[in-house]
């Protein structure tokens, strides 16, 4: 890999999203084990003064044209494209999120590269890449290796961790000025989240609800032992399509990835869709009276015990354990 590796700075508002840091992380350690060059492609109008914070890339390639802002996937192909005639690279490394989504299928019709998505990791073997990509939903994990070893790699939002991309070092920046033809889609705007509404991705503690809650009147319940552990109550797609929680507090494949310290499923049978949202948690508590729920399978703790059952003596612990600090 004589050429390098690119990577995808991926832009969340005025923002550097956090799946920029991953791969920032993940490609200094395949650039250093190969001994390449590792780049990254910061793209939009006003976004130089992100470049400073890339300080793990040999070299900042900053396009700051304003089409480029909040972009179709189409028109990220071919700034990449046109970047990569600049600054030859071997492996493109990007996201796989809702705004990046589509991105490396049309880059890899543009280059001829081929491309692979839902990458969990990448690894060297032999002086060779391995990717292991996720299929299914996560239900099969497959490791391949590019043909030639040069490709287009989407790695999936959460596979590695973002401190790992940070640093305080200055990267070079070199600015380039491309031609960036009018996309046929044009970014409109922004639809916020109900205001006051808690953002779950960035909370410690989640106490998550599916249909074993039964009612909407239980998510009180679930609500009072969220605020009792210092949390939020999140859910599964059950119960965020019966209405009884906002789209913004949904785990999983149609909703968010996260990963609280802790992660207490009550109800929740666990479909591998949901999974994708909560594996990674470092703590998993399930309860649920199905002993077959799939939830047990990542869970690292769990019983069968009926939620309404425990519930009381839960909370009498929670407060005692509070009372006797």
């Amino acid at each position: 890999m004589a050429n390098g590796i690119l990577i995808l700075a991926e832009r969340q508002r005025d923002d550097l999203a956090d799946i920029t840091f991953e791969l920032l992380g993940a490609g200094r350690a395949l650039a250093d084990t190969l001994k390449v060059p590792m780049r990254v492609a910061l793209l939009g109008g006003e976004a130089e003064p992100l470049a400073s914070r890339l300080g793990l890339a040999d070299e900042v390639l900053l396009v700051p044209h304003p089409q480029l802002s909040v972009p179709a996937p189409e028109t990220v192909a071919a700034a990449l494209k046109a970047l990569m005639e600049e600054r030859p690279a071997d492996l493109v490394l990007l996201g796989v999120t809702n705004a990046s989504l589509g991105v490396g299928s049309f880059l890899s019709l543009r280059t001829g590269l081929p491309y692979i998505s839902y990458c969990r990791g990448i690894r060297v073997e032999d002086g060779a890449l391995v990717l292991t990509s996720q299929l299914f939903g996560g239900k099969i994990f497959s490791d391949v290796r590019f043909p030639d070893g040069r490709g287009v790699a989407g790695v999936y939002s959460g596979s590695y961790p973002a401190d790992a991309g940070r640093s305080d070092r200055t990267p070079t920046v070199t600015k380039l000025d491309l031609q960036v033809t009018a996309p046929a889609v044009t970014f409109e705007r922004f639809i916020e989240p109900p205001a006051g509404d808690v953002d779950i991705t960035k909370q410690a503690i989640l106490v998550s609800v599916g249909r074993g809650i039964q009612t909407r009147d239980n998510i009180e319940m679930a609500e009072q032992l969220a605020q009792a552990l210092g949390g939020a109550v999140s859910g599964s797609r059950p119960v965020i399509d019966q209405g009884w929680l906002p789209l913004t507090r949904q785990v999983g494949k149609s909703g968010v990835s996260v990963k609280p310290r802790l992660y207490l499923a009550l109800g929740i049978s666990g479909a591998p869709e949901h999974q994708e949202g909560m594996k990674d948690a470092p703590l998993i508590v399930a309860v649920n009276t199905d002993p077959s729920a799939p939830i047990f399978d990542v869970a690292h703790y769990g019983t069968t015990t009926d939620l309404f059952d425990l519930f009381g003596p839960l909370m009498a612990a929670i407060e005692q354990r509070k009372a006797a600090r």
